[in-house]
């Protein structure tokens, strides 16, 4: 029986299978002692002691003790002698490590910063690897998929991807995926395809939530495999796709390569999942899993090419930043986390996100956060409710596929200043626009759609901007360069700081040599006092040199006035 709402069924048992298997369990240990009698093992018998009568008691006890303290004695020495090999070893690991970065400092001087620059720029994360890809992505296909989310299409369509594409001056094609159809009622579905379908040619598709991985064993496939049967995990869309893709490459007559391309959390590598038949890309609810482009093959004919995410522009409203910015889950929560959450309370109605989470009425955002925390039991220590937690798994859940919400398509259709007439037909030309429509309404028919009650009301922001070129997301390398270069200068600082310590050492040093010397002479002491100033004039170089040798050299002196066993 599973407990009222929570999606983990309960671990109880009838008292009828706990005794069971407690009984079994009686059996087996039975069995295990019967054995052991039979193979002569008994259990070892506990030391009796010395008795009161036997004579010489209080000797035997105390030779005994002093047997174990001589053995607690050898352990202690062994293991401060394994101590003092581990921290030489250390020292000469860190005298190595100085070395290397002192080598390297002094090639990366040498190189200049050219070099150090593009290096930095070729980390995966960063926002211009990410514009990187995408532009391979989009020069190299002939074919381009624009992934939308049907709950939000305007939102997730990127001006500046379709005036690329539209402008580009070959005979690349730009083609309109509507994924996630099963989230929005059948009706708003309609309307959006007849609003699309005027400007580019569009899919209906709804992706496959189980994909079968090629790189797991299929005993590991069947434990893990948790259907929900809620949900659909058909792939609806897939067949109409495939023979626009089909066609293509008839009126190309050669092979083609394919771009999907589309904001985070679109659903674009679960879309070449369900074509392929295989999981063959990654697929996560956290945003940018896909960070470098991924090849994969249909056919002969057909080749597509996975890109990450688009990156929004700055300049969007805070609802388009929280829903179609990159985000990383790990970081702490920021205030555009919650400006981002502010916004999207804001377009939609607050009885039907009362109804939907089953809360009380809220005044504000950290109040509705700290009544969802508590209803689904994140707190704190005292019972706090855990506010940032709280608030990227909302956004999960927005991003993702668990809340149904649909936007309304808009009322007159205007046409952006990049498509026009001539642009319209160009991008329909070769393509069955007849098949296209019908298998989009079989499409309809077949799959099951939410009730409008069930799903929740949306104010749309409109077209997302975003960031295609390198030469826009320069500033923020820029900083983390400049903060980089910064590091290194202060490190370099660091290694003449250490330069010049080293060399007042030494002049400090011969000094003292000179100096000992004379009252050497003068007072004309024995070697034991000789010995024991060389020992303290080593401590007193070590405190000046550098300060990973100074544990060395307390080590290494060795103090004659006492007598060592």
């Amino acid at each position: 029986m599973k407990r009222p709402k929570l999606k983990k069924a309960s671990k109880r048992l009838t008292c009828h299978k706990r005794y069971k298997i407690q009984k079994k369990i009686r059996e087996h240990h039975r069995k295990v002692r019967k054995e052991a009698k039979k193979r002569g093992r008994k259990k070892p018998k506990k030391d009796p002691g010395v008795p009161n009568a036997a004579p010489f008691k209080g000797e035997l006890l105390r030779e005994a003790e002093q047997r174990k303290q001589k053995l607690e004695e050898l352990k202690q020495k062994q293991k401060l002698s394994r101590q003092k090999e581990h921290e030489k070893r250390r020292k000469l690991e860190a005298k190595k490590n100085v070395a290397q970065i002192k080598e390297n400092a002094e090639g990366k001087e040498s190189s200049g910063k050219s070099k150090t620059k593009t290096k930095k720029l070729l980390d995966k994360n960063s926002k211009t690897s990410f514009c990187r890809e995408l532009k391979k992505v989009i020069e190299a296909s002939d074919l381009i998929l624009e992934v939308l989310d049907a709950r939000d299409p305007m939102g997730c369509r990127c001006p500046q991807l379709e005036q690329a594409v539209t402008c580009s001056g070959g005979d690349k094609k730009l083609l309109l995926v509507l994924n996630k159809i099963d989230l929005v009622p059948k009706e708003n579905l309609e309307k959006w395809l007849n609003y699309l379908k005027k400007e580019f040619p569009t899919v209906a598709f709804k992706s496959a939530t189980l994909m079968k991985d090629r790189t797991m064993p299929e005993q590991v496939r069947r434990r893990r495999a948790r259907v929900d049967l809620t949900k659909t995990t058909e792939c609806f869309g897939s067949k109409s796709l495939l023979k626009l893709l089909q066609e293509h490459v008839k009126t190309q007559n050669r092979p083609i390569q394919v771009g999907v391309v589309g904001f985070p959390n679109v659903g674009k590598s679960s879309i070449i999942n369900s074509l392929k038949g295989v999981r063959a890309c990654n697929v996560g609810v956290a945003r940018g899993v896909t960070k470098s482009v991924q090849i994969v093959h249909i056919d002969k004919q057909t080749k597509i090419l996975d890109s990450p995410s688009i990156i929004a522009d700055p300049s969007n409203s805070a609802l388009a930043l929280a829903l179609r910015s990159i985000i990383n889950t790990e970081e702490p929560c920021s205030a555009d986390v919650l400006e981002g959450i502010e916004a999207i309370l804001n377009h939609c109605s607050k009885q039907q996100v009362m109804l939907r989470y089953t809360i009380p009425d809220f005044r504000d955002t950290e109040e509705f956060l700290a009544l969802l925390a508590q209803k689904r039991g994140m707190l704190k220590k005292g019972g706090v409710p855990d506010i940032e937690n709280m608030a990227k798994l909302l956004l999960c859940d927005w991003t993702g596929a668990k809340i149904s919400y649909h936007s309304q398509p808009p009322e007159s259709q205007i046409l952006p200043p990049y498509l026009t007439e001539d642009k319209i037909a160009e991008m329909q030309e070769g393509f069955n626009l007849k098949n296209l429509e019908e298998g989009n309404n079989t499409i309809v028919q077949a799959l099951k759609f939410p009730s409008p009650s069930n799903s929740l009301i949306f104010q749309s922001a409109g077209m997302s901007n975003g960031i295609i070129e390198e030469n826009k997301v320069t500033e923020e390398a820029s900083e983390w360069e400049n903060l980089e270069t910064s590091k290194e200068e202060e490190e370099e600082e660091d290694f003449t700081e250490c330069d010049d310590d080293q060399n007042d050492a030494e002049e400090e040093s011969d000094i003292e040599e000179e100096s000992k010397v004379q009252v050497t002479r003068k007072t004309k002491l024995g070697k034991q006092q000789t010995r024991s100033a060389n020992s303290n004039k080593q401590i007193a170089e070590s405190k000046h040199s550098n300060p990973l040798d100074e544990t060395a050299a307390e080590d290494d002196a060795y103090d004659f006035n006492t007598d060592y066993v």
